[in-house]
């Protein structure tokens, strides 16, 4: 009888204690919300206000003088007949399709090259990795002087014979943009190097072997193994890649001076809004209204990206 009372009293003391704990944790709901206010606060002041205040501002007529009156959609109707809008989201448009391929396919293959444990790989895959840390300013002046008139690109293509006047990398229009294409490619190869290192990493060897076994060489594992083994990551580089390649800036700014090329004919959408948003003529209405609408294609893009990723999944 007494073992059954102090069965009960200790399950009834137990029942009190889990009631205060609830009731502890009930009073106590703010305590998260306490942790993640820092975190909070920084993105509110840092991404929501200002896409909220660039929304506010596409639909008025602002300047960096005045705070502009509200024109409803006059900012949009301008851009659709601006033939420099048209420019740069055709040079940014081609610059994704151009850069984007490359980017996801030529990391793989320089990954797998480098992929070991000797220490002659481990010193190329930190060359490689080197202008990634690089600004992007410091590598726009050395592919400038590289492919000057005078630089050495031209000069070791007159030695060689191959060419009988400079080759115009920085004024001709399509030139230029490669140009920049080239540089972008050869900054961000060693940073999606390290990520298919990563994803290759995941790679159960025992696939290798089994293909080893069954007589495939080291292109046909690249193929059966390792590139169907990093597709995810492929899938992700390929939307990260598509984000640079749309927002790209300093590459073209750096090689073009910042003109856009001659006539402004290499400019590109980050550019274009850098020009109509700052100086004192700045018409920052205007220049929001073209962030707005690259927002949207941008956001189209990668919705498309997915769409096609998951289509291929399904298959």
């Amino acid at each position: 009888m007494t073992v059954t009372a102090t069965t009960v009293n200790d399950r009834r003391a137990a029942e009190r204690g889990q009631a205060l704990t609830v009731g502890q944790t009930h009073d106590r709901w703010w305590a998260p919300w306490l942790f993640l206010a820092p975190a909070l606060a920084v993105v509110v002041a840092f991404i929501l206000f200002p896409f909220a205040n660039t929304l506010a501002l596409s639909a008025t007529d602002a300047t960096l003088l005045r705070p502009g009156h509200f024109v409803g959609a006059d900012n949009f109707v301008r851009l659709w007949h601006d033939d420099r809008f048209r420019t740069a989201m055709t040079n940014s448009l081609l610059y994704v399709v151009c850069v984007v391929p490359v980017m996801v396919a030529a990391p793989l293959v320089l990954a797998a090259l480098v992929n070991g444990t000797t220490r002659v790989l481990g010193f190329l895959r930190t060359a490689y990795y080197l202008p990634v840390v690089m600004s992007s300013v410091i590598v726009g002046l050395i592919w400038t002087n590289l492919l000057d008139s005078r630089g050495l690109v031209n000069q070791a293509l007159d030695w060689l014979g191959v060419i009988s006047a400079p080759v115009p990398f920085l004024s001709d229009r399509w030139l230029t943009l490669f140009s920049a294409m080239l540089v972008t490619v050869w900054t961000g190869l060693g940073y999606y190097m390290v990520i298919y290192l990563a994803a290759m990493a995941n790679i159960d060897p025992s696939l290798y072997d089994a293909a080893s076994v069954d007589g495939a060489g080291p292109i046909r594992q690249f193929l059966n193994v390792t590139v169907p083994g990093v597709r995810a990551t492929s899938a992700l580089i390929g939307l990260f890649s598509s984000v640079s390649a749309f927002r790209v800036f300093g590459e073209v700014y750096v090689l073009t001076g910042g003109t856009g090329g001659t006539g402004g004919q290499d400019i590109t959408v980050t550019m274009l809004i850098q020009q109509e948003g700052t100086g004192l003529q700045a018409e920052t209405g205007y220049a929001g209204a073209i962030s707005v609408v690259m927002f949207v294609v941008l956001g189209l893009l990668l919705a498309g990206q997915m769409w096609f990723q998951r289509r291929g999944e399904q298959r």
